[in-house]
């Protein structure tokens, strides 16, 4: 029914076939290498998984189910379950962490690639879905039905990047985490506005979650990479792991140290040793988060700034936030709103005044 070559080794390639199986074949041999034998029906679709260093492919069957495999191995990982009807179509998003499968049940699920958990149902009322594709370098995905064809963009298209101070850049493609250091680019000839640079980029590591945000700590020795409700701090130069967690926010104070929003009635604070120093129960919903000089807490319609060592109430401010920011020097910080900002002075003994 399908087939398609291991974007990973282009010398073999992967079949689905309507009797129940998936083979996997090398080019100039007519015999298959090995047999991925599990659905109950037919497999209809198959497709490889091209990013990080997991040998993953995934098929979809007439049983309604679609199986990702490790083909060296040659064992199911996990199977989806959730459709009602055969499975047409399926494929691993090269740029985003999901895994997207489409039925002849009129609907497109999405999975995350790493829990498997579902993410997201689509359904156009456009009847039976019979092909997924995807743009490569983009986030644009296109679906195809029996009654026409659908082109949606997934998620944001932000990267995923940190710089300190010194003009290092961190960033993640995938599940990799990728370095430059643009202090000293152009610094030995003339550069003109809009020309393109060229970098040394270096392999930093990998990462145990998906990145979803990456932040450097005010003096640049740490990384935290937060994603799927979990963060890990790893040094900026060797890339190690230092300390992990669960949380649902992560945010640095100006001094290094750091706190974590469990849930909107509870934040934790830890030293700049990683040490649970505090934990904060406040009065109200606290939707958000933000670091900086002082710790600030919001809920849907006020702010309120705490400081960082015995979390005292410093000041509430009664306006609907959407980010805020410090000045390098401490003294500022800047409220946005949807449709309007506030700069307010901060001084440590008379608290903060606008």
């Amino acid at each position: 029914m399908q087939v398609t070559f291991n974007p990973k080794d282009i010398n073999t390639f992967a079949s689905a076939s309507l009797d129940r199986t998936t083979k996997i074949w090398s080019l100039g041999s007519p015999d298959p290498n090995f047999t991925l034998d599990g659905h109950q029906k037919g497999v209809n679709c198959v497709d490889y998984f091209t990013g990080g260093d997991r040998p993953y492919l995934i098929t979809g069957s007439d049983d309604s189910t679609a199986k990702v495999w490790d083909y060296q191995t040659k064992s199911c990982v996990q199977t989806l379950e959730g459709h009602t009807h055969n499975i047409s179509a399926v494929c691993f998003h090269p740029e985003l962490p999901i895994i997207i499968t489409g039925s002849e049940d009129g609907t497109v699920r999405i999975w995350h690639s790493t829990t498997y958990r579902l993410e997201n149902t689509l359904n156009y009322g456009l009847e039976r879905v019979w092909a997924v594709g995807y743009m490569k370098g983009s986030r644009r995905m296109v679906i195809g039905y029996d009654e026409g064809a659908i082109m949606i963009k997934m998620g944001r298209e932000v990267p995923i990047a940190s710089m300190d101070t010194g003009g290092k850049i961190i960033w993640a493609k995938h599940n990799e985490i990728q370095t430059v250091n643009i202090k000293t680019v152009g610094a030995g000839f003339e550069v003109t506005d809009g020309e393109r640079l060229p970098l040394a980029v270096k392999e930093l590591g990998s990462c145990d979650l998906y990145p979803q945000s990456l932040k450097h700590n005010p003096n640049g020795r740490f990384v935290v990479v937060c994603g799927d409700g979990e963060y890990i701090i790893y040094t900026a130069l060797a890339w190690r792991n230092r300390s992990f967690g669960s949380a649902l926010e992560f945010v640095w104070s100006s001094e290094g140290e750091y706190a974590i929003r469990e849930s909107t009635s509870r934040i934790k604070i830890f030293s700049k040793s990683f040490q649970e120093k505090k934990t904060i129960r406040p009065s109200f919903s606290a939707e958000r988060i933000f670091g900086g000089v002082l710790l600030a807490m919001c809920s849907s319609d006020f702010i309120c700034f705490y400081d960082w060592v015995d979390c005292r109430l410093i000041r509430r401010i009664d306006v609907n936030v959407k980010n805020v920011y410090w000045a390098d020097s401490g003294d500022l910080v800047a409220i946005a709103s949807d449709t309007s900002f506030y700069i307010l002075k901060y001084n440590v003994r008379y608290c903060i005044v606008k």
